[in-house]
C-alpha cells in the first residue's frame, strides 16, 4: 500500500506538475528512505508526527547535513499534502515539523578578471568539437541558463535574428533571453560546422543529446585553469552571470527574470556578493579604511 501511494504521487509530480526528472528522482530517493526507516509494518496513512521527529534524529546522527535535510522534510510536506487531498489521510503529520535553521551560503563566482583567459583560449573555427565546447561555456556564462536548460535547448529555441533563446524552465516556465552578438556568430559557426541533423542543438561526439557529466567535465576542466575555486561546476557559470550584471548596475527583477526564478527572495542573494565586492573596492580605495 505505501509503495503505491508513493508511486501514485511520482506520477502526480511527472504528469501534473510536470517536474523535471532530476526533482522526480530526489523525491523518490528521499520517500525510499523515509520508507526505509518505517519498515514494511507501517501504514503511511496512519503513521504520527513523532515517527517522522525520530527519523530527523536518526538522520541527523548519521550527519547527514541541516540543507538535506531540509529538503526530506520538504518532500514529507508535499507527500503527505497530496495524501490529504486525495482523502488518503485525515490530517497532515507534517503542520507539527518545523525545518532546521541552515546556514545561508553565499553563492560562489569568478571575477571578471578570471573570466577573461575562459574566452581567450584559441580554437579551430572549423572543429565541430572545439566549437561545440566553447559554445557550452559562452551560453552559460553568457545567459545563465541552468545545466538542464542547456541540455535541452533546440534548436528552434534559437532565434538569431531576434538575437534570443526561448528556455523551458522548471515547471515548464518560458523565458526569453537575449545572447550577445558573439554567441549569435558562434551558434552560426557550430551550425556550419555541426556534421550530423538532430532537434537538439548541442551534441555530443556521436551526435546524441548531450549529458549532464559531459558538460560537469568540461567545465570543471575549463575552470580548474582560471579558478582556485573548490567546487567548479556548471552553476558556478550562472552564479557569475547573475553577480556580473547585479554589479554593473542590471536591476535585481530583470536578473530574476532572465534567471527563471520562480520569486525575488531566490535572486537577491546575489545582493550580498555585489555587497562583498563593494567593501573590498572600499578597503581598497578610502584611505581610512
Amino acid at each position: 500500500m505505501n509503495r503505491e501511494l508513493v508511486n501514485f504521487f511520482l506520477v502526480h509530480l511527472k504528469v501534473e506538475r510536470r517536474l523535471s526528472i532530476h526533482t522526480v528522482t530526489a523525491y523518490e530517493n528521499d520517500l525510499k528512505q523515509f520508507l526505509a526507516f518505517i519498515g514494511l509494518e507501517a501504514d503511511i496513512t496512519e503513521i504520527k508526527s513523532d515517527l517522522i521527529r525520530s527519523w530527523l534524529i536518526q538522520l541527523s546522527d548519521d550527519t547527514i547535513q541541516n540543507r538535506s535535510i531540509n529538503r526530506k522534510l520538504a518532500t514529507l510536506r508535499t507527500f503527505f499534502k497530496f495524501l490529504l487531498r486525495r482523502g488518503n489521510r485525515p490530517d497532515n503529520p507534517m503542520t507539527t515539523i518545523k525545518m532546521i535553521k541552515t546556514k545561508k551560503k553565499l553563492p560562489q563566482f569568478l571575477r571578471e578578471s578570471e573570466i577573461e583567459p575562459l574566452f581567450n583560449t584559441p580554437i579551430d573555427i572549423n572543429s565541430f568539437e572545439d566549437l561545440r565546447d566553447q559554445l557550452i561555456l559562452y551560453l552559460l556564462y553568457g545567459t545563465g541558463i541552468r545545466l538542464a536548460e542547456l541540455i535541452s535547448l533546440k534548436r528552434v529555441q534559437v532565434n538569431l535574428q531576434s538575437g534570443t533563446i526561448r528556455v523551458i524552465g522548471k515547471r515548464n516556465k518560458e523565458r526569453m533571453i537575449p545572447i550577445p552578438k558573439l554567441i549569435e556568430v558562434l551558434i552560426t559557426n557550430y551550425l556550419s560546422a555541426c556534421p550530423f541533423t538532430h532537434e537538439n542543438l548541442l551534441l555530443t561526439d556521436k551526435g546524441e543529446i548531450l549529458y549532464p557529466v559531459f558538460v560537469q567535465r568540461l567545465v570543471k576542466k575549463q575552470l580548474s585553469r582560471i579558478s582556485t575555486l573548490e567546487k567548479l561546476s556548471p552553476h558556478i557559470l550562472r552564479h557569475t552571470y547573475a553577480t556580473h550584471l547585479l554589479n554593473r548596475g542590471a536591476d535585481l527583477n530583470a536578473i530574476k527574470e532572465l534567471l527563471g526564478h520562480a520569486n525575488l527572495a531566490a535572486t537577491q542573494v546575489y545582493t550580498h556578493n555585489s555587497m562583498e565586492k563593494i567593501k573590498e573596492i572600499y578597503s581598497q580605495a578610502h584611505p581610512k579604511a
